[in-house]
């Protein structure tokens, strides 16, 4: 019910208007009756578009993790991945991989269709590779024809780690029916089983247009993840290298500045000395003065004139000089002219002659 529901009203719709699926060759699938479509693995969404273009139910193997998550997350996820019609497998091989065909035959035993990857895991870089024998033998032990599938463009729409998908056109192709009935009862035929997976592939390869790989893609990408290790580990190691350089390198650089430190000390320390050695004589003369000699030297410098003792004298001696200077003498005090005028020639002005003074000739 929840398969149709999703299908019909809640998801199919608004993905069929974003991301415009085109599809080729529908007619290859029976409209009723068991059949095996047999898809390439670009993408977590090629288990959504293809169910989208079909009118038929259609149930997928989905790995067992999706289904086995203890958290509320994980309960929604299986959930979702049963609603939409997907069984858990156990992908590890041998007895499980028994069980994972075990499955298949109950859902083409009830008259479904039943889509399988050939390759067993996501392509790890877009090329197609090798498929697993499975999809022959259970298709010679059901009886049903393989129908090759191809998805085109899902590993743009939702790469490998994109959680959220890009708005883009998906392609659906259907490739003619392989009919596998006149081998009915052979599936332990190791060579035939090779023989009719590779013809799924090459089918697969014509349809898609990918690049053939003869490798598995769980190989290949256990071999990408060793190799990814081992990158990791040789970045950890130079990482570590480059620590150690770079603490020796602190090292040698406190070291230095140990030394240069302790060497700056020293010339310091040099040159105190060197300047206590010079100043050294002085001091000590001055030491080793008596005083009574020291205030006999001082009562000496009291008694001799000084150089601004003797600036101060020749300033008095000066102003005295220029007072007398100032003042006439006796003798030319006066001089009186022919007319009776007195004359003063150091002071520069005249004075009227006195009543009852002397006549021309300046007697009394």
């Amino acid at each position: 019910m929840l398969y149709w529901v999703l299908k019909r009203v809640l998801l199919g719709p608004l993905l069929r208007v974003l991301f415009r699926p085109h599809v080729e060759g529908l007619a290859h699938v029976p409209r009723y009756g068991p059949a095996i479509l047999a898809s390439n693995h670009l993408s977590f969404s090629d288990s959504i578009f293809l169910p989208l273009v079909l009118d038929r139910r259609i149930t997928f193997p989905a790995k067992m993790e999706y289904f086995t998550d203890p958290s509320a997350v994980g309960r929604l996820k299986a959930f979702f991945f049963r609603g939409t019609g997907q069984i858990p497998i156990d992908r590890t091989g041998g007895q499980a991989s028994r069980a994972a065909i075990d499955a298949g035959l109950e859902v083409l035993a009830r008259g479904e269709l039943f889509g399988i990857y050939p390759e067993g895991t996501r392509s790890p870089d877009g090329r197609l590779y090798r498929g697993k024998t499975g999809v022959a033998r259970m298709a010679m032990e059901a009886g049903v024809p393989i129908i090759p599938v191809a998805m085109i463009g899902t590993d743009k729409a939702q790469p490998t780690g994109q959680k959220i998908p890009t708005i883009t056109t998906i392609g659906v192709r259907f490739g003619e029916p392989i009919d596998v009935s006149a081998h009915i009862g052979r599936h332990d035929d190791r060579v035939l089983l090779r023989s009719i997976t590779d013809e799924v592939m090459s089918s697969l390869q014509e349809l898609s247009g990918q690049e053939y790989v003869d490798e598995y893609a769980a190989t290949r990408k256990a071999a990408l993840a060793a190799r990814a290790e081992e990158l990791l580990a040789a970045a950890r190691a130079e990482s570590a290298q480059a620590r150690a350089k770079a603490e020796e390198l602190v090292a040698a650089a406190k070291t230095e500045s140990a030394q240069a430190r302790a060497k700056a000390e020293d010339l310091m320390a040099a040159a105190r000395d060197k300047a206590r050695s010079l100043d050294l004589p002085g001091r000590d003369r001055d030491a080793e003065e008596a005083p009574g000699d020291s205030a006999e030297r001082a009562e000496r410098s009291a008694g001799e004139p000084t150089e601004s003792d003797g600036v101060a004298t020749r300033a008095d001696t000066g102003e005295k000089g220029a007072a007398e200077a100032a003042e006439p003498s006796p003798v030319s005090r006066q001089r009186l002219d022919g007319d009776g005028t007195v004359y003063l020639p150091e002071a520069g002005t005249v004075e009227p002659k006195a009543a009852g003074s002397a006549d021309g000739d300046g007697a009394r």
